[in-house]
């Protein structure tokens, strides 16, 4: 995407706002007129004091009264103006990061997954805030600059054209210099946002996995990875910022330069008349005025290089595909009775690497269908296309007699209730974690839920009860006490089926067991499939499926598949007898 199409979407954001940009612009106007005004009133009161014993007095007095007001003035007219593009900027990069948040939530799961959720985070936190800072507060210099550019050499005109031509000849020197320098500097601001996008990325996970990190003796290995990223951060931040920097100095350069021929040109001009001291006082402060916003300008400039290369990759993610809409006929799925049918299903994560192909099943209303097998095998996957988090690249699911593709996303996930061996928390209280699947249960719905899910005594017992506050995905309860919460929340929502994927693997022994009966009454009437790696767990399933490569290789109850003696035979005697693996 180029500059000035990221530069156009920008303002597009901006539009709902062009009354603040409107009057910022005016105070920008009325701020420079009265700046300006200020070096007139200076160069007039010079002229008052012709010398020693020759002032006057009172008209140096009257025009220090007006400089004082026109200085006064500007100042409102700045502070006007400056908050006027505060909300300008601020209200678009909020607008943005809601669009952000709404992509995440719109976007198939497959893109989630291939990203890394730290440089998605950095997206929509420092990426939008280098797009505020550097670009939508640069309106501002860039407002009065151009203003205060157009308005000195106007009045510079005015006093003598020969000065003031000379001082236009000059000046826009520094812009070339700006201009060749901005352009060897945006390579390296874009380098600098995706090193910094990774760095934040790479620190976000091993940050949470710091369990895992000591529990491995890995600390030398991740601090090696991260100074590797950091280094090339380091190296792409300086070069930016080498580049940058030259640009300030190399154009107050060409404004000494410029200051000097107005001093030297207008005291040749004062001696032949043609000026007076005044006006020279005046021309000089104007000469100082009219270079001023040419530095601003390539600061600016340099900013917002380093704001167009975040907001490339803060645009890279709105751009991406949304999941695919409801069809146009989708209905609500309501009453589900829970009969599911797979029928030629085929899917892959990498259309490289085959993982289920040609997979057939069928469920009826209130099975429990348990589904074990290898790591990898595809029982995770079954359930995400269950789940519509993916589709299938061929085949049809059937829920109730019709095409799962027929109902609306919402209502068939709906029909769903999920717990997952990966817990997830989010930082409230108690109650809102248990009724997040259900915001509008009651009191007695949560503690009835809670109860089932035997963890109404451990609640009980927390500081605030179910006002207790939870840290950051629970991170100050135990792992079962997470599960537990997990369960709670499914058996309050009462879904029409259910999917428990090693959903037990963390509680005790004695817990398991009063869970187990919790789900037996929760799960009367209702399918459930659960994805198992402890083979216990499904022993009174009323069909076991085993995969392997994406394919169902057995079938049957628990007992009719140690009869076969197959592979599920071999699985069930690696977990009690010790051998390996096949």
């Amino acid at each position: 995407m180029k500059s000035t199409q990221v530069l156009g979407r920008i303002l597009r954001y901006g539009k709902p706002y062009l009354i603040y940009l409107i009057l910022a612009l005016l105070f920008a106007a009325g701020n420079v007129a009265l700046t300006l005004y200020a070096p007139i009133l200076i160069g007039d009161a010079v002229d008052c004091i012709v010398g020693a014993g020759q002032v006057d007095f009172s008209a140096v007095g009257m025009i220090l009264i007006r400089l004082a007001a026109v200085t006064a003035g500007a100042a409102l007219l700045s502070w006007l103006m400056t908050l006027c593009t505060n909300v300008v900027s601020y209200r678009t990069v909020r607008d943005m990061r809601s669009d952000i948040f709404q992509k995440f939530a719109d976007v198939p799961l497959r893109y989630i997954d291939q990203n890394s959720r730290g440089d998605l985070l950095s997206r929509m936190a420092n990426d939008t805030e280098q797009i505020g800072n550097g670009l939508l507060q640069g309106f501002s210099q860039l407002f009065t600059g151009i203003i205060t550019i157009i308005g000195t050499l106007a009045f510079m005109l005015a006093i003598n054209i020969a000065v003031a031509l000379a001082v236009a000849v000059i000046t826009p020197l520094s812009l070339f210099v700006a201009a060749f320098i901005a352009k060897r500097s945006h390579t390296y601001f874009a380098q600098q946002t995706r090193d910094r996008g990774e760095m934040t990325g790479y620190t976000e996970e091993m940050i949470g996995a710091q369990r895992e990190v000591k529990g491995y003796g890995a600390e030398e290995r991740t601090q090696q990875k991260f100074e590797e990223i950091n280094a090339r951060l380091y190296e792409s931040g300086v070069r930016s910022q080498l580049y940058s920097s030259l640009t300030n100095p190399s154009t107050r350069f060409v404004n000494g330069l410029v200051y000097a021929a107005v001093g030297v040109f207008g005291a040749f001009h004062v001696l032949s008349g043609r000026m007076t001291i005044g006006q020279l006082s005046s021309f000089l402060s104007y000469a100082n005025q009219y270079t001023k916003p040419f530095n601003e300008i390539s600061g600016v400039v340099t900013e917002f290089q380093s704001a167009i290369a975040s907001a490339r990759r803060v645009f890279t993610v709105l751009e991406e595909r949304s999941e695919d809409p409801d069809a146009p006929d989708a209905v609500e799925l309501r009453h589900c009775r829970g009969e599911v049918r797979l029928e030629h299903v085929f899917f892959s994560y990498d259309k490289e690497k085959k993982l289920i192909e040609d997979f057939h099943l069928s469920v009826r209303p209130g099975q429990k269908i348990a589904i074990v097998g290898p790591t990898g095998c595809g029982k995770t996957t079954l359930i995400n296309l269950l789940m519509r988090f993916y589709d299938t690249d061929a085949g049809v699911i059937y829920v109730d007699g019709a095409n799962a593709m027929h109902y609306t996303k919402d209502s068939l996930r709906g029909a769903y209730g999920m717990v997952l061996q990966d817990t997830w928390l989010t930082s409230g209280t108690v109650r809102e974690n248990i009724a997040f699947g259900k915001p509008e249960a009651t009191e007695e719905e949560i503690i009835a839920a809670a109860k089932a899910a035997h963890i109404h005594s451990f609640i009980k017992r927390l500081p605030q009860g179910y006002d207790t506050r939870l840290g950051d995905d629970g991170g100050n309860i135990s792992a079962g006490q997470k599960q537990l919460l997990c369960i709670a929340r499914v058996m309050l929502a009462k879904p029409s089926m259910l999917i428990l994927d090693e959903a037990t693997s963390s509680i005790d022994t004695r817990t398991e067991i009063l869970v187990q009966n919790a789900f037996t009454s929760m799960m009367e009437g209702r399918t459930c499939f659960i994805v198992a790696h402890r083979l216990s767990t499904i022993q009174n399933a009323d069909r076991i499926l085993v995969m392997k490569k994406g394919k169902i290789i057995e079938q049957g109850t628990h007992e009719e598949l140690l009869n076969q003696g197959g592979f599920y035979f071999e699985l069930y005697n690696s977990q009690f007898s010790g051998t390996a693996n096949p």
